[in-house]
């Protein structure tokens, strides 16, 4: 993914985050079944938030997996909402949220000059995050998926309080479009994707990636 509309993607979604709206909304439900707003927030400004460590920390020894490998192996695809990964993740959003959104967004400012500054330049390196199991990704794949996470969380956030869902670099929402697309195909198969696509009067119900 071009790193340059990847910064361009978080910016965006830190100024939804930085919304008087979304201040006021703060500890009200969100569209995501147990998670307040400000949750939400700081689950929005998490998936750039660790890209700072992850550049200057050794490269992981673990095996390397493809971008949509990496799915296959998360246990929080297809895993129940009271499910372990699952507390885990609002747990923490709501550890931070705690904060108020003055330090969450202050926080996320703080973070992404950093990661302005360093991801440029750096090497497409391998990189993981200690909770997905025992693989690597690339830095390039790891970027395609937090990409995904910001554009669908930003979705989820603007709709939880009225706001319209910003619009994001053309090339990186294409980007996220494929891999949900192919995600999809994962999860469903082929032919039910081309008939959602092509046949209204076949379509299955659903091809949600998730």
């Amino acid at each position: 993914m071009n790193r340059a509309d990847f910064l361009t993607t978080a910016r965006i979604a830190l100024d939804l985050v930085r919304d008087p709206v979304v201040a006021r909304s703060w500890t009200r439900p969100s569209a995501l079944p147990q998670m307040s707003v400000g949750a939400l927030a700081a689950h929005v400004v998490y998936q750039f938030a660790a890209l700072p460590e992850l550049l200057t920390s050794p490269e992981p020894v673990e095996p390397v997996v493809p971008l949509v490998g990496h799915y296959a192996r998360s246990s929080w695809v297809g895993a129940e909402l009271d499910a372990e990964i699952n507390v885990s993740i609002r747990a923490k959003s709501d550890k931070v949220a705690g904060g108020g959104p003055d330090e969450v967004v202050a926080g996320a400012e703080a973070v992404l000059s950093e990661v302005d500054r360093a991801l440029p330049g750096a090497p497409d390196r391998l990189v993981r995050l200690p909770f997905w199991g025992d693989w690597s990704l690339r830095l390039e794949d790891y970027l395609v998926t937090r990409a995904m996470e910001l554009i669908v969380h930003s979705d989820d956030l603007a709709f939880s309080v009225g706001l319209a869902t910003p619009e994001f670099p053309e090339p990186a929402a294409q980007t996220v479009v494929d891999l949900l697309s192919r995600l999809a195909v994962r999860k469903h198969g082929t032919t039910p994707v081309i008939r959602a696509l092509t046949r209204r009067e076949r379509a299955p119900r659903s091809i949600a990636a998730f």
